[in-house]
């Protein structure tokens, strides 16, 4: 061993990250267990390193007694007295083993036992090198496809870019190099899994902080982000410098920084007169956000106008907006896109009402308030 083993030690500790420590115990635990394996026990065995000389020595240790019942853990008087006129009943005595004997079968265990700690030095080391990263966009390359994900590959592994995190359109070939956002890493025992996404809505405020000098040193800062990715977007800003419009500074001048964004993205929408797929763009709404939650939702509404937000008193998350009768597609949006995104935003469950359908719900509990007034007066007459 010697020279030999204490250089593959240093490879061991400076290239794979395995501190000589574990290194060491790995062998140790593989001489004893090859010991047992060739003597039946491992009770008498004494491992030593020779941290000098890069050693490793087996020892048995006997003790002294006057009669021998087992000579692997027990030496007579006599035969003491005859290596060392000190000895006495009681006394341990080691004596060194050949490793020649089960020297094979130990290093083939070593070997194995070192391969797997080394297995999970990696595993644990690219574990903690991508969790850094979680939260983050980072930039890789398309490898693979298959029915569920696209293999993206970020430099010593591949992440997974499932189908619900792809964004609708959008189509990629092997090879190409594209920005994902991290959401997810762990390590599941059998290896690391790191999971990816383009349609997440943190990728926008990530993007934003990366292209926008204010974002980035805080002075405008995106409070909440609701997002259906490739098609629209709502993005709530404060600014924290009373000289800096927040909505001016995100969108910048004729909608560059917004233009940087979308020009991240590339989905694509089928067109039924032209019978193929084609290039669309994700729509950004930027607008202010504001510690009254009425005021909050009101813009979130937009471009629809609102007439009045009213708060449900047993239910503090849930409002109703009121929007005058010929804005109330527009609230809600095709699909119920602009309703569901304003609520994602705002965190409230919002449900939108036309002026008419308000007023004649409200004469219609009047109503109701005034029969239940007038029978009150009666049975008290």
């Amino acid at each position: 061993m010697s020279k030999e083993m204490l250089e593959a030690f240093r490879i061991l500790e400076e290239d794979k990250g395995i501190k000589k420590e574990d290194i060491i115990d790995a062998v140790t635990e593989s001489l004893r267990s090859a010991y047992k394996r060739r003597y039946g026990q491992s009770e008498s065995a004494a491992i030593e390193y020779d941290e000098k000389k890069g050693d490793f020595r087996v020892y048995t240790v006997r003790e002294v007694v006057d009669e021998v019942f087992d000579s692997r853990l027990e030496i007579s008087l006599k035969d003491a007295l005859a290596i060392s006129s000190v000895y006495e009943l009681g006394d341990k005595i080691k004596f060194e083993e050949a490793p020649g004997e089960f020297g094979r079968v130990a290093a083939q265990s070593a070997k194995q036992t070192i391969m797997e700690k080394m297995r999970k030095q990696t595993r644990t080391i690219t574990f903690n090198t991508y969790k850094e990263h979680e939260g983050e966009i980072m930039t890789g390359t398309v490898e693979r496809f298959d029915n569920r994900f696209i293999y993206v590959n970020l430099g010593t592994l591949e992440a997974q870019l499932s189908k619900q995190d792809q964004i609708p359109g959008e189509i990629f070939q092997s090879h190409d190099r594209i920005e994902v956002y991290v959401y997810k890493v762990e390590d599941n025992g059998r290896g690391v899994n790191v999971f990816v996404s383009r349609s997440h809505p943190e990728m926008i405020k990530r993007l934003m902080e990366q292209e926008i000098p204010e974002v980035f040193d805080g002075t405008v800062e995106i409070m909440s982000v609701s997002r259906e990715a490739g098609d629209r977007t709502k993005v709530a800003v404060r600014s924290h410098n009373p000289n800096v419009d927040a909505i001016g500074t995100i969108v910048g001048r004729g909608g560059s920084n917004v233009k940087k964004i979308t020009s991240k993205f590339h989905p694509a929408r089928y067109d039924a007169k032209l019978d193929r797929m084609v290039p669309t763009e994700e729509n950004i709404d930027v607008i202010e956000w504001v510690e009254d939650p009425a005021e909050f939702i009101y813009n979130a509404i937009a471009p629809a106008e609102v007439d009045q937000v009213l708060f449900d008193t047993e239910d503090g998350k849930h409002a109703t907006v009121v929007v005058p009768d010929n804005k109330l597609s527009l609230a809600i949006g095709r699909r119920g896109q602009n309703v569901r995104l304003a609520a994602h935003l705002t965190g409230f469950r919002i449900d939108i009402k036309s002026a008419s359908e308000y007023e004649a719900t409200e004469a219609e509990l009047y109503g109701e308030a005034e029969e239940v007034e007038e029978t009150i007066i009666e049975d008290q007459d």
